[in-house]
């Protein structure tokens, strides 16, 4: 069965839907499966498995090497948009006594204009011009005008009387925040985690990955799992364990440390690939296109 007519007419003089829809224009979407997704036991910067975990109090776990480069090149980034935004206000400042040494030096050299031009001609030629004699100091005030409304004329068509449109630098915050949360991150609020490897021989055989387990009922750690760290201590436990006991004795089960409450940290879960487990499977990327260029201008993609 052949085809619609309005979506073989290809000789009009814009797109049409069907057209802008096989170009990939509009928004496109994509459901993501478990690949697309981070598992619990890789870094939130780098993707791949952590090496000497370090965790921010909201869960979200890093290689220590990735979190220290990061948080030093954010300190050198501020230093930076600190060192711009006081160049900013010194030149502002130089600009604005630059104004005002200009405006007295016009304001001082008109006075001993109008002084010492204000004098009687008696000429008939400057008679002529003026009938009161005194045309020196109205012509310096004429002239100034003149001058002031050329200095200040705002031409399109003229390069020297253009109007500029400075670039101003923001004061910078100066907080580092953490690149997977979003919120205010210093060094001294990351702790270390340790996770509890399954050294059984039969898994040594089977995997050539590590493979964690909790420390208390001994079950595997996967994706599926919720997992809460102890700030105090670093070490790693499954939901239920953490919540049966920790919660109640105040101490750590691997090495007796004691905790409290708001030492029980969850932990990111990682990617299942379910829509049931929470995660936003929906990847949307919106793209326009643009007027009369043939450009599309591109929205960043975004997870729902």
């Amino acid at each position: 069965m052949p085809q619609r007519h309005s979506k073989n007419n290809n000789d009009l003089a814009f797109f049409t839907y069907d057209e802008k829809r096989k170009l990939g224009y509009g928004t496109q979407k994509e459901r993501l499966g478990k690949d697309s997704i981070k598992p619990f036991d890789a870094c939130c910067l780098c993707l791949k498995p952590f090496i000497d975990p370090m965790s921010c109090h909201k869960g979200h776990v890093f290689c220590k090497e990735c979190i220290l480069e990061c948080l030093v090149a954010q300190k050198k980034d501020i230093q930076r948009r600190l060192a711009a935004h006081a160049a900013q206000q010194k030149q502002e400042k130089e600009e604005e006594e630059e104004k005002l040494m200009l405006q007295k030096a016009r304001e001082l050299d008109a006075f001993d204009q109008q002084n010492h031009g204000a004098v009687p001609q008696y000429s008939d030629r400057n008679h002529s011009r003026d009938k009161n004699g005194f045309h020196g100091a109205n012509s310096v005030k004429a002239t100034s005008y003149e001058e002031e409304a050329l200095r200040t004329m705002k031409a399109f068509w003229l390069p020297s009387a253009t109007p500029e449109a400075p670039a101003k630098v923001e004061a910078p915050s100066t907080s580092t925040i953490c690149p997977e949360g979003k919120e205010k991150l210093k060094l001294k609020n990351l702790f270390s985690v340790y996770f509890t490897e399954d050294e059984s021989e039969q898994n040594k055989s089977n995997s050539l990955d590590k493979t964690y387990i909790c420390p208390s009922c001994k079950v595997t750690l996967t994706n599926t799992s919720s997992l809460v760290a102890l700030s105090s201590c670093g070490h790693v436990f499954c939901k239920k364990c953490a919540d049966r006991f920790m919660a109640v004795d105040k101490a750590c089960l691997v090495c007796d440390k004691p905790c409290k409450e708001r030492n029980l940290v969850n932990l990111e879960k990682g990617g299942t690939g379910f829509a049931a487990h929470g995660d936003h499977l929906e990847a949307r990327d919106f793209k326009h296109l643009g007027s009369g260029s043939g450009l599309g201008l591109v929205r960043p993609a975004t997870k729902t």
